[in-house]
């Protein structure tokens, strides 16, 4: 099957999930400066999330680039990825509402996790329909970084019910790791 579709309608699913989590961002009451305020922890779930689904969107990109053709498996994979990452404008808007709330902090967390691991199977059955030689599997290796991003969320998880705030570096700095776009993909084929 020809990759075309998939990555339109990814594109899109990913751009209505951006513009759902921005349209919760509403004004202030007031009209100073100050009244801005009241709207940082709701600017910056929005930002850390903005910065999620860009990332995935980048990665999400390069790998399809190098993928020769698509079937069942990859789109039923690519689906479970979507669905994950729709949940962002929710897990945002909970999580902007209550920044130190345990509850929003580990489902924030808990939703992240369920997006890298929707995202692992969608690269591995991309993998194992373009073969173990591969440019994605060369470029993909060990996986390192995406190991070390579960683990941190899975850490985050656990720490939100004890100290919330330290999950919340938590999830930035897996922000943080995967914010430089991930070279891999590219260094693979300027190899090949």
């Amino acid at each position: 099957m020809d990759k075309g579709r998939l990555e339109a309608f990814s594109d899109g699913v990913i751009a209505i999930i951006i513009t759902i989590m921005v349209l919760e961002l509403r004004p202030p009451h007031g009209f100073q400066f100050r009244d801005l305020r009241e709207l940082a922890p709701t600017a910056l779930s929005y930002a850390l999330s903005f910065t999620y689904v860009g990332i995935y969107w980048n990665n999400h990109h390069h790998m399809l680039n190098v993928a020769q053709s698509v079937n069942g498996a990859i789109l039923w994979a690519n689906m479970h990825l979507l669905f994950w990452l729709s949940l962002n404008p929710f897990v945002t808007a909970w999580l902007g509402e209550n920044p130190l709330a345990t509850a929003p902090v580990a489902l924030y967390g808990g939703v992240q996790i369920m997006c890298a691991v929707a995202y692992t199977i969608l690269s591995q059955t991309l993998i194992h329909r373009e073969g173990p030689d591969s440019v994605l599997a060369r470029a993909t290796g060990a996986d390192r970084k995406g190991k070390l991003s579960l683990a941190l969320y899975a850490a985050a998880v656990a720490v939100a019910f004890y100290r919330p705030t330290v999950s919340l570096v938590l999830y930035l700095a897996v922000a943080m790791i995967w914010f430089i776009p991930d070279k891999r993909i590219e260094r693979t084929l300027e190899v090949s």
